[in-house]
């Protein structure tokens, strides 16, 4: 069968991050050879290389080699040519993730830094005028602090009882979880129709579609594969950082009215230790990484991209701004605790509506979905062809 080959293809990917020295590939395979998770059936990073080499698109867009790989850093660590194999995979996950977006915008946010700051920007600045316009802060101060002394948080505002505040907060929650999921599937389902239904080679079983499925969760409550990489701190890192947002997102879209209260309670109550684990987790991830970047001594974090440091700025300044809530909330600074709580939710919003579809949080969703697909395609060989590359258990 022919393949159409694109030419301009590998100046059109530098667009996407990473550096020129892969073009030095020359093929030699140790980038497969030394990878702890490349294997059979599914060779990478060198295979990918190739067709970029080639430009054969086509085939790239197919694969879900590139979300494999982890970036453990040992295939451009030994990489006798300096090609830099791993920053490779992570500047084709960008790119993927442009090509699975219906919409065009993770391409824009990707291809130029200021379309991705500009959204930002904009709804920063919505959410802000929203607050003040819509719900101001009261002028009579003493009715925010209750028997405690600390701020009632869902009283802040003029003219309104917390009861309707907390409705108002939470319809938008789930507003934006809406328009976020929905977003993710439309892109999930046309990577499942790029990856497998375009894919003529493929004829997958119809009882893998179940059999595997709960691959899905396993590797993205787990983040199982990290695990095998030899820094085992870049494992528990994303692990902290994975459990600590999904358990925050839970906390403010599925039981808001239960976990935004006016009474302060105790450290040991499963509301704050909840949440001071989620913190904990992402601080620790964000610390490592923002510190690593800075030092480009670790090869996975030498390279960066426009959008890398973005994500960083902006779930650090929402992780910073939730914690000021706090702090002013229980230290009973009520003036302090809502315009901390608008800067926070002005983060917030953006941070969610932005990166979870569009950019570096979409990583969370693709990559469990990627193993998932792969488990498809090795189930279907193995039916055709290769019984023992069946997938196992």
């Amino acid at each position: 069968m022919s393949k159409r080959v694109d030419p301009d293809f590998k100046r059109r990917l530098f667009k996407y991050g990473g550096s020129k020295e892969w073009n030095e590939c020359f093929h030699c395979g140790n980038c497969t050879a030394v990878c702890p998770l490349t294997e059979q059936g599914f060779l990478f990073p060198r295979k990918s290389i190739r067709d970029i080499q080639m430009g054969l698109k086509d085939n790239l867009l197919s694969y879900t080699d590139p979300w494999l790989c982890y970036y453990c850093g040992e295939c451009s660590e030994t990489c006798p040519r300096n090609a830099n194999p791993g920053e490779l995979m992570m500047t084709l996950r960008r790119y993927l993730t442009s090509m699975y977006d219906i919409t065009g915008l993770s391409r824009r946010f990707y291809t130029s830094k200021w379309w991705e700051f500009g959204y930002i920007a904009i709804i920063f600045v919505m959410i802000i005028l929203a607050f003040l316009i819509f719900l101001p802060l009261r002028p009579d101060a003493a009715a925010m602090i209750n028997d405690s002394g600390g701020v009632m948080i869902n009283n802040l505002v003029a003219g309104m009882s917390p009861e309707t505040f907390v409705r108002i907060i939470e319809l938008g929650d789930w507003t934006m979880a809406v328009i976020v999921a929905s977003l993710l599937i439309m892109n999930i389902l046309h990577m499942f129709k790029v990856t497998i239904l375009n894919d003529s080679s493929t004829k997958v079983p119809f009882v893998s579609y179940f059999s595997e499925f709960r691959q899905l969760f396993l590797h993205f409550l787990t983040q199982a594969k990290f695990s095998k990489c030899e820094d085992k701190k870049y494992w528990v890192g994303h692990f902290l950082l994975m459990t600590g947002y999904s358990i925050m997102f839970a906390l403010i879209v599925a039981v808001l009215p239960k976990f935004q209260i006016e009474d302060i309670v105790p450290w040991y109550n499963w509301q704050r230790l909840l949440g001071y684990y989620a913190t904990i987790g992402i601080l620790f991830f964000l610390v490592n990484v923002a510190i690593g970047r800075i030092r480009k001594i670790d090869i996975k974090l030498r390279f960066s991209h426009s959008t890398d440091w973005l994500f960083i700025i902006m779930l650090g300044l929402t992780t910073i701004s939730g914690i000021l809530v706090h702090i002013f909330r229980i230290t009973g600074l009520p003036v302090l605790t809502y315009y901390s709580y608008v800067a926070h939710m002005a983060i917030l919003v953006p941070m969610v509506l932005v990166e979870v579809p569009f950019s570096k949080w979409s990583h969370l969703a693709y990559r469990p979905f990627a193993i998932y697909f792969t488990r498809l395609k090795k189930a279907a060989v193995a039916r055709q062809f290769e019984p023992e590359l069946a997938p196992t258990l």
